[in-house]
């Protein structure tokens, strides 16, 4: 297949993605982690020496992802975090980092105290400051997320993209590439956490980089230290992301239809202080966001009730077919008190962050109105 056709014909696809040796539609799961040489110790397949860089599942995921995010290349991790830090290593000691305030904690914990180690000048801008920040002072990297979780903060790529000679990297996890192509609006490296959306049936872990110029000095890093550092996703996780891939485009319409009405729905409850959601007109980001996510505004979103802890804590605690727990992009509706996570971040007491899965609207609908009742 090529990267003509429409992200829906590509994921059902799997870009193409069979099973030669059988004749099988879907791929099969190859799990070793050698190869074959023959009598003259010639390999037998010259693209499998050793499963630490060589994995046909992991190619035919990549393939999937590259294709979707209309990339020159693909490369496949075993967390989000993996993919991060394997970008973050190819600075230089004594080097600057440019970092947007207030995204996933996780992320920035880790940056920071890496950042620390290597001696890297870490400025932390909230996604109102970006611009500023970027034309003004000369960095290395410049790293954005958007939509932020869980303040769902939008980041206008092209924009800074047009101001920075830094090599720009964009976290589109809660976008997904079905809803935003980071590279088609100027970032020069795109990164997921493919736990969420992409796979979006919370059962496997993966991170993904996919760049815009396979030939660029930091991309060649990232590909060497993957290798070497063993950063690679296993066969049967591989396998797993690409049968869930099929209907990535499918989830996240559903998703993306279901988050954009309740957050209507709770926007305007009487017991709801406020709502963070891209796809509201009342969003100070809703402009950016129709401009660069097409389809949708993703299922993501974080609600304020009115009051406190506690008053928080008693609806989370009422909601029926939202789980409880981390995480977010999957088919089932999750629900998170985030203060009770990450009390140190200046999360409000009173936020609570959604995942909107596919489950009927009106369901969902009816479990706030007796959790906020």
């Amino acid at each position: 297949m090529d990267k003509s056709h429409k992200p829906a014909t590509i994921a059902a696809h799997a870009a193409g993605a069979l099973d030669p040796q059988s004749g099988g539609v879907v791929p099969a799961l190859q799990p070793s982690t050698t190869f074959l040489r023959d009598e003259n110790y010639d390999l037998v397949r010259p693209d499998n020496i050793y499963s630490r860089d060589n994995s046909d599942n992991l190619r035919q995921a990549e393939a999937v992802l590259c294709a979707l995010e209309n990339a020159a290349e693909t490369l496949l991790f075993p967390s989000g975090m993996a993919a991060i830090a394997a970008v973050f290593r190819t600075l230089p000691n004594g080097g600057t980092a440019i970092l947007q305030s207030g995204i996933y904690w996780g992320t920035t914990a880790w940056i920071r105290d890496f950042c620390a180690r290597r001696e890297i000048t870490l400025i932390e801008v909230d996604a109102d400051d970006l611009a500023a920040t970027c034309k003004t002072r000369k960095a290395d990297l410049v790293f954005v997320e958007t939509p932020s979780n869980p303040w769902l903060k939008t980041v206008d790529i092209q924009a800074l993209a047009d101001l920075t000679d830094a090599t720009l990297v964009v976290d589109a996890t809660a976008a997904t590439p079905i809803l935003t192509r980071a590279l088609d609006h100027g970032a020069d490296i795109v990164m997921h956490s493919a736990t969420k959306g992409i796979n979006g049936h919370s059962d496997v872990l993966a991170g993904v980089l996919s760049t815009r110029a396979k030939d660029a000095t930091i991309w060649q890093a990232i590909k060497s230290d993957r290798k070497m550092a063993g950063a690679i996703l296993g066969p049967f996780e591989a396998w797993l992301l690409i049968r869930a891939m099929r209907t990535l485009p499918l989830r996240v319409e559903r998703m993306s239809q279901n988050a954009q009405v309740l957050a209507e729905y709770l926007m305007a409850h009487p017991k709801v202080e406020n709502v963070y959601y891209p796809g509201l007109p009342s969003h100070p980001g809703y402009a950016t966001a129709t401009k660069q996510m097409q389809g949708g505004f993703g299922s993501l979103l974080s609600v304020l009730v009115k009051g406190d802890r506690t008053d928080a804590l008693r609806v989370v605690g009422k909601l029926v077919l939202f789980l409880r727990a981390t995480s977010l992009g999957g088919i089932e509706s999750l629900v998170e008190h985030r203060h009770t996570i990450e009390p140190h971040t200046g999360i409000p007491e009173n936020l609570i962050r959604v995942s909107v899965g596919i489950e009927d609207i009106d369901d969902l609908i009816a479990d706030w109105a007796q959790a906020l009742d």
